[in-house]
């Protein structure tokens, strides 16, 4: 009978010790998919991709031969000698002893996922999605997304947060509306979650802070550039709060702390994008009213919407906190009732508006948040008047009926920003399989 101890040692080197390596001609094994061959005759180049980067091995063109039929997308184990090679990717090239090739393609792949930037449309990335993702540009997309998340997490989990994971099949949607997934579950009537806003709030009551990332779900009949209907949401709510600024103070020292995370440990998929990030040292605030006079006077564009924000007055906004403020964030405060969920605080001294906000980044929001009612006699008044049932909310309200203290949070669409920080003009391009109103596959 065997015994598992642990992880089997590995024998090969990853690309980004192998470029860090001084002694030359030291005796190496690394493995890797081939992102390129290059035949040149006598000397054939076959670039090898791993997790951490390419690393360019050089074949005698006999020893290639007698390889067997090495091409783009096989995998590949090789043996051989480090040396220093200033042309190579990263600096360093294996000159090729021995070659163990682990797995061959059926077909040939359907995009030259070589290029430095694809040319081919994003319909047809999305279409190959498992392999345009083998293109380093792309995939590098995806590794600062895993920074914001490790951003978001760490600095949570240093400030007293409790991770949580809630359903996302439940009777009642949190933010109302006629966007909602509907389905039946058991026979009995259901819906994909909007938001995990009333798991988050009940927890407050438990935890007294706490984050979850995962994702939400919006029956939204849009095809724009902004929308996706799954999208992953980083949320938070934290309780015994002063006011809503305490919600905004921790959006804004999460920001920094991802900022300077990326800068330091993501500096290479940085560079490859070629982003520079915003610096963050505080963020301004706007009322919302404030807001769309400012654009309207500074701009010359008529204010429409009375309880919105336009795409276009966003953008403006963010025009202005560039141009005014000297800032790719902009949060706007105290949003009108009427276009905020029954469960946020009005505003004492203007019920007419709520102590709620967006953040906008680069012109598009990002980010919804701000105070909740904790008080149940204010709740249920404020659903008696919008009309709402208590039906499918009885375990929501039974935590407020229980005593809740006061609180906010907020949540931040993850693919959202992940493109404003790289500069790119579609939410597509910051999630790995994009659901919208015409794509359910790949």
């Amino acid at each position: 009978m065997k015994q598992i101890t642990g992880m089997t040692k590995q024998e090969g080197f990853r690309i980004s010790q192998m470029t860090e390596l001084t002694e030359e001609g030291m005796a190496v094994q690394a493995e890797g998919a081939v992102h390129r061959v290059r035949n040149l005759g006598e000397v054939v180049f076959v670039v090898l991709r791993q997790r951490d980067g390419l690393i360019q091995t050089v074949f005698q063109k006999d020893r290639f031969e007698a390889a067997g039929e090495i091409r783009e997308g096989c995998t590949l184990k090789v043996w051989g000698t480090l040396r220093r090679e200033e042309r190579a990717p990263g600096g360093a090239e294996i000159a090729a002893e021995k070659v163990l090739i682990l797995s061959s393609p059926a077909s040939p792949l359907p995009l030259p996922i070589d290029r430095a930037v694809m040319k081919a449309s994003l319909e047809t990335r999305l279409d190959h999605r498992a392999v345009s993702l083998r293109n380093l540009r792309e995939r590098a997309r995806f590794r600062i997304q895993e920074g914001l998340v490790r951003g978001f997490r760490d600095y949570l989990y240093s400030q007293g947060f409790t991770e949580i994971h809630t359903p996302k099949i439940g009777a009642k949607g949190a933010e109302g509306g006629a966007n909602i997934f509907k389905l039946s579950y058991f026979h009995k009537p259901a819906v994909l979650a909007q938001s995990p806003q009333f798991y988050k709030q009940m927890m407050v009551g438990v935890f007294d802070r706490v984050f979850e990332t995962g994702p939400v779900f919006r029956a939204e009949k849009h095809n724009t550039r902004r929308h996706l209907n799954e999208y992953t949401s980083l949320d938070l709510e934290m309780g015994y709060i002063d006011s809503m600024e305490d919600v905004m103070g921790v959006e804004t020292e999460f920001l920094r702390y991802a900022m300077e995370l990326l800068n330091r440990e993501y500096s290479r998929e940085l560079e490859l994008l070629n982003c520079q990030l915003p610096r963050i040292t505080s963020i301004p605030a706007l009322r919302f009213d404030e807001a769309k006079k400012l654009v309207s006077e500074v701009y010359g564009r008529p204010a429409r919407a009375p309880y919105d924000l336009e795409p276009e007055e966003e953008s403006l906004i963010g025009r202005y906190g560039r141009e005014y403020l000297g800032s790719d964030f902009v949060f706007i405060t105290h949003y009108p009732s009427k276009k905020r969920p029954f469960y946020a605080m009005d505003d004492p001294e203007d019920s007419r508006y709520t102590l709620s906000f967006d953040l906008l980044c680069r012109g598009v929001e990002i980010t919804t948040g701000g105070q909740r009612i904790h008080d149940y006699q204010m709740l249920m008044k404020k659903m008696e008047a919008r009309g709402m049932s208590e039906e499918g909310m009885e375990g929501y309200l039974e935590a407020f009926r229980c005593g809740m203290p006061p609180h906010g949070g907020l949540g931040i669409g993850l693919e959202r920003l992940t493109v404003q920080l790289l500069g790119e003009d579609n939410v597509r391009e910051g999630c790995l399989f994009p659901r919208d109103m015409g794509r359910l596959t790949p």
